[in-house]
């Protein structure tokens, strides 16, 4: 075992560990008390039952990630890398061609590990706490949709970039770099309008005291939308949500039908503010330029370990290669790409407390976003006491009562 193996190994250990830790010390956060704030949205057996949502979610999950470590562990002393990749070699297609059957057997035989999972969290414990909608035929074709992208979107970014570090040497991770940013874009621009639909149902939001007050709301604090789109989640989860699609002049809000089925039209209007308030805090360019220069780190890193022979040997390799490079270095970046997430959960966690203060501000009704974030978490199950270690590492939005807290205080 050569220093990279080393290297992979122990951060891989240490990623486990550490959400082993954040989960064990999260389970133990949890209270038998219900916090006062909430008793108009809890009673007893609702606030038992989050608790013990909770406790099931976070077992499944320390389950999956401990079989999908061994499976990792077990496949690679076993050579299962440099096996897949013989068998794809045999086939003579080259560099490229090779590189994507190699990605793709990997990528398939992953998805069909995952599917147990995947079938038990949705029909088994989804199911137990009474969010599961989702029919059997919606989500094989959930998945099926899901694989088709990836080939059709996933394969040509691909083979673009093993064929960059294939040929263009040192300034390779360059241009890959630039591929990646426009791809990125691409992939933003036609969501709206090509994938999402895909997957869900839009449907313009009928005319009536709602799409009243929400462009009413708009046209007070300047932001333009093109239309605003109910989408039909409850075809999968009683959960809620809300966001914005597009660019420019094409902001679109959508809103999903259980959301709108379960608050009230100030409060709908308090979560439009609050996704207006990431817009107008320049939160998504922010995001999207850190993203943009942390993908061309990680660029700059691979070119100068994309063909390492000890990082091929580390996998039991007999040749080397981009595209097997490529999968390796993603193991090798474990612990650099764990710290950043922390971090960018920081910012965004930030980003939300912003969020929030401006919907409070421009509505002049912050009791109305108060209100939402209770009712969410009580029809979400959320866990309303969570450790701070697990919110330190895993959480995007601050804990719901910081949340409240500082929308009544004004900070």
């Amino acid at each position: 075992m050569n220093i990279y193996a080393v290297i992979i190994l122990l951060a891989l250990l240490a990623n486990y560990l550490l959400n082993l830790i954040s989960d064990l010390l999260n389970l133990k956060s949890l209270k038998k008390s219900l916090p006062d704030e909430f008793s108009d949205v809890y009673d007893a057996d609702k606030y038992k039952k989050a608790q013990e949502y909770t406790r099931i979610r976070t077992r499944f999950g320390l389950l999956t990630s401990t079989i999908s470590l061994i499976v990792l562990l077990v496949f690679w002393f076993a050579g299962g890398f440099n096996w897949v990749d013989q068998f794809v070699r045999d086939f003579g297609y080259g560099t490229i061609v090779s590189g994507l059957l190699f990605v793709g057997i990997l990528v398939l035989a992953q998805t069909v590990i995952s599917l147990p999972f995947s079938i038990y969290s949705t029909f088994i414990i989804e199911e137990r706490f009474g969010f599961n909608k989702t029919r059997p035929a919606t989500f094989a074709a959930d998945r099926l949709k899901g694989l088709m992208l990836t080939v059709v979107l996933g394969g040509p970014l691909l083979a673009l970039v093993i064929g960059i570090f294939e040929f263009f040497g040192t300034v390779a991770w360059l241009y890959a770099w630039g591929v990646v940013i426009l791809f990125t874009l691409f992939v933003q621009f036609i969501a709206p309008t090509w994938i999402m639909p895909l997957f869900n149902k839009f449907t313009p939001l009928e005319d009536g005291d709602l799409k009243d007050a929400i462009l009413d709301y708009t046209a007070k604090v300047s932001f333009p939308l093109q239309g605003i789109y109910k989408i039909d989640g409850s075809r999968r989860s009683s959960k809620s949500n809300a966001f914005f699609t597009g660019f420019g002049k094409n902001k679109r809000i959508a809103l999903f039908d259980t959301l709108i089925d379960n608050h009230t039209t100030p409060e709908l209007v308090a979560v439009l503010a609050h996704e207006v308030g990431h817009y107008k805090k320049r939160h998504i360019p922010k995001n999207m330029i850190i993203s943009f220069l942390h993908t061309g780190v990680m660029l700059w890193l691979l070119s100068l370990f994309i063909q390492m022979p000890g990082l091929h040997e580390a996998f039991l390799m007999e040749e080397i290669s981009v595209y097997a490079g490529l999968l390796f270095f993603g193991l090798l970046y474990t612990p650099i790409e764990m710290i950043l997430s922390v971090v960018m959960q920081v910012f965004s966690r930030k980003h939300e407390f912003e969020a929030d203060r401006y919907a409070a501000d421009t509505t002049g009704n912050p009791e109305s976003m108060v209100a939402v974030l209770k009712k969410l978490s009580a029809d979400n199950l959320s866990n309303l006491t969570p450790h701070p270690f697990h919110v330190f590492l895993n959480y995007s939005h601050p804990p719901v009562l910081q949340r409240i807290r500082a929308i009544r205080t004004g900070r």
